[in-house]
């Protein structure tokens, strides 16, 4: 049997090593774009700023390490640049020697990735405007820097590899700005979640330019300008376009293979194209969501690789293996902070139409008496009727991955919020706490499908302080907190006096309490409740508030 494998990163060279181990007589052949195989290009960044000094980690096997190891043919440097499913073969230039010849092939996996967008921009062809996207981009950018003693950078686009590279060029000693379109980076993220990362960002000396977009490029000498939509002129040494990415599928048009509107190869939960013995995996390819149940892309190297491991076991035919569609798990690093999401966001269950519950909450990585521990701030939505969860952010500088890894697993066998309650978490204090922060959302969650708790958030703010005259709003918080900053009109009752100052609370009016991380209010709400049903408590406390409203 002959297997083509057209592409030779993520997708392409798991499916060839897998399809090796499942059967050892197979001829296996591997055509790359690039001069590369089986490249980090999720490391290309952290390669720049220094982080990764050793420049042969990011190439992980080379065509003839491949050969020895897997006994597979691997051609960098090779395009294929036509598919005749009805031949069966593939046409492929080599880019080095511009030669084009024909291969046959039996199979077929198709894994070409997806390429950087780079839209009709006046100036766009500069030579000072950088990709961020393989291993040629990164060295391009090395050098330039080197020899054009480059000071400062222009990152635009505010994704994954933007804010990576934003981070690194700081590491490098380089002044950098941060172009964005949207109102916020890390689009993954919830509006209230990504301004934490705004202050990341800010914090670490990137000049951040949220809701403009830009309209064209000049150069003068050693410099580039970007000017903006809004008529702001960025000058810099050097540009790197970051604006998301087009599957690499243009060469598939007259193949018969199907596409959809936005050119990605549409396929079955065998990832099996709409012809025989034709496969595909990778950015290239539409997936189910998990949790809307709708066709979506997500271009992720975890997806990537579990897709190349079914499409490997029904190109083989040893057993049929159905891809059962992504959470979208994901997560990033800026600077001391890390940002992690999975499943669905608010924003697109409000989309969606879903009836859902949210709960925010401050906590600490690990026991707050135990030194070294990290705030945490956690936002998790559920489903109003099923309890199911459908989505979880998690934010901060210690103990973000493996909450978000048990939110994933959660997600993915259906779990409930209050599963969240009975979950058994690993408890040292050095680790974690006896009640773990996800025990907490589920308490919380609890609270509120029970009725023990009711919540307001910032969707309520403009409401109380415009009309505070019909509410108790009050502040729980001890003098010294409440001085450093609170919300308007709030008035501030410590909550170890609140019982000998009930006097001072009208209570026929509604009663909205606040402190710094939700669990004192919570006290406060349930001493209140003995008085009356309206009081509801500030979703997230305080500190979550003078991010996503003060900065």
């Amino acid at each position: 049997m002959k297997i083509i494998i057209i592409g030779g990163v993520a997708g392409g060279a798991t499916a060839a090593s897998r399809i090796r181990r499942l059967n050892e007589t197979a001829q296996i052949t591997i055509y790359e774009k690039s001069g590369y195989i089986s490249y980090a290009n999720c490391g290309l960044p952290y390669y720049l700023g220094g982080v990764i000094k050793d420049k042969s980690a990011l190439t992980l096997q080379t065509p003839y390490s491949f050969l020895k190891r897997y006994n597979i043919d691997v051609f960098v440097s090779h395009e294929v640049i036509k598919v005749d499913t009805k031949e069966k073969k593939v046409c492929v230039k080599n880019l080095l020697t511009n030669d084009i010849f024909f291969d046959e092939y039996d199979k077929l996996l198709i894994a070409p990735g997806s390429s950087a967008i780079k839209p009709p921009i006046e100036g766009i062809e500069s030579n000072k405007i950088f990709y961020l996207k393989n291993v040629e981009d990164t060295y391009k950018i090395e050098d330039y820097i080197k020899n054009n003693r480059v000071k400062e950078v222009t990152v635009v686009g505010g994704g994954f590899i933007g804010v990576e590279a934003a981070e690194n060029f700081i590491h490098k000693g380089l002044k950098v700005n941060l172009v964005e379109k949207a109102n916020q980076v890390l689009t993954f993220l919830d509006e209230d979640m990504a301004s934490f990362a705004h202050f990341k960002l800010k914090q670490y000396g990137i000049n951040l330019i949220l809701g403009d977009g830009v309209k064209s490029f000049s150069e003068k000498g050693a410099k580039i300008t970007l000017n903006t939509e809004k008529g702001c002129k960025i000058e810099s040494d050097l540009i790197i376009l970051s604006l998301g990415v087009r599957p690499t599928t243009d060469f598939l048009k007259d193949s018969g293979i199907k596409l959809n509107a936005r050119g990605y190869i549409e396929v079955d939960e065998n990832l099996k194209t709409n012809i025989d013995d034709v496969y595909a995996v990778g950015d290239a390819v539409t997936i189910l969501n998990s949790k809307t149940n709708k066709i979506t892309t997500i271009p992720l190297a975890g997806p990537a690789n579990k897709q190349a491991r079914i499409a490997a076991d029904n190109i083989v035919g040893n057993r049929v293996s159905e891809y059962k569609g992504s959470n979208a798990t994901s997560i990033v690093k800026i600077f001391d902070f890390a940002f992690a999401s999975t499943g669905i966001n608010e924003r697109v269950a409000k989309a969606e139409g879903i009836n859902y519950e949210k709960v925010i909450i401050s906590a600490s990585s690990h026991a707050s008496y135990y030194p070294g521990a990290k705030g945490l701030v956690l936002k998790v939505i559920f489903d109003k009727d099923s309890l199911k969860i459908l989505g979880g952010q998690i934010l901060g500088a210690d103990g973000v991955d493996k909450r978000i890894d048990s939110l994933s697993t959660l997600i993915y066998k259906d779990g409930s919020i209050l599963d969240l309650v009975d979950i058994d978490f690993a408890y040292a204090p050095p680790f974690g706490s006896a009640k773990d922060p996800l025990n907490m959302v589920g308490y919380v969650a609890d609270n509120l499908i029970n009725g023990t708790l009711k919540q307001f958030d910032n969707s309520d703010i403009d409401e109380l302080i415009a009309n505070h005259t019909k509410y108790n709003l009050i502040d729980l918080r001890t003098p010294n907190e409440f001085i450093l900053g609170s919300i308007p009109r709030f008035k501030n009752i410590p909550l170890d006096e609140l019982r000998d100052r009930l006097s001072e609370i009208d209570f026929t009016k509604p009663i909205y309490v606040i402190c710094q991380s939700g669990l004192r209010s919570y006290l406060g709400s349930r001493i209140l409740r003995e008085y009356s049903e309206d009081v509801y408590n500030y979703i997230g406390g305080y500190s979550y508030y003078s991010f996503t409203n003060l900065l």
